[in-house]
């Protein structure tokens, strides 16, 4: 058992499909957690997220067993296409049976963004809005631009930039929130939309 948690998501697969079911075990507890919680967070309701989260796994054992698993390298992601997959199916079916109204749903999975695949237009519509902002960066003061670039760009926490720039916190969130109101101001003043939604 303790060779099988050291070895990669594939060779696991491989292993299960050939009937060493240590194997999927293995796998279950590498991955149940996180997608217990993916569902839950969706679905926000205990007994459903139990419901979805056994199916989920049930088509996993189905789909590995007939020898139908071909996401090489893509384990996780695979699963989580499942689980996302099978909320879908249960929102549609109630939304077919009318036993729910979307108005029921905290999260409105047939006009969330988040969960759909991105179309053409999606990408264009992305580009551009990252190209602008990249263009309204150029625009701000030295000290603006380094504390913006430091924490979307390079990942930075506040007292990382801090320590990095030589000043305070404070002074750190005060320059990254004029940068912000900043390019607001520019892209208002030149008529550019920069929500993704």
């Amino acid at each position: 058992m303790n060779i099988l948690k050291t070895m990669a998501d594939e060779e696991l697969v491989v292993l299960y499909a050939k009937g060493e079911n240590a194997a999927f075990d293995v796998l279950l507890d590498r991955y149940k957690s996180s997608i217990h919680s993916y569902i839950y967070f969706i679905v926000h309701n205990k007994d459903l997220t139990e419901d979805i989260f056994q199916e989920t796994f049930v088509k996993v054992i189905m789909t590995i067993k007939q020898g139908r698993y071909t996401e090489n390298g893509k384990f996780k992601a695979w699963i989580t296409r499942i689980a996302h997959n099978l909320i879908i199916d249960y929102f549609r079916q109630e939304r077919s049976e009318n036993t729910i109204s979307n108005d029921d749903v905290e999260v409105d999975l047939f006009n969330n963004i988040k969960l759909c695949d991105r179309t053409i237009e999606d990408m264009i519509v992305r580009n551009q809005v990252l190209s602008d902002i990249k263009k309204l960066i150029q625009h701000l003061p030295d000290s603006q631009r380094e504390v913006l670039e430091m924490r979307y760009y390079q990942d930075l926490s506040f007292k990382e930039i801090a320590d990095i720039t030589g000043v305070s916190i404070n002074t750190a969130l005060g320059r990254m929130r004029y940068a912000i109101l900043n390019m607001r101001r520019l892209a208002a003043e030149n008529r550019m939309e920069l929500s993704l939604t």
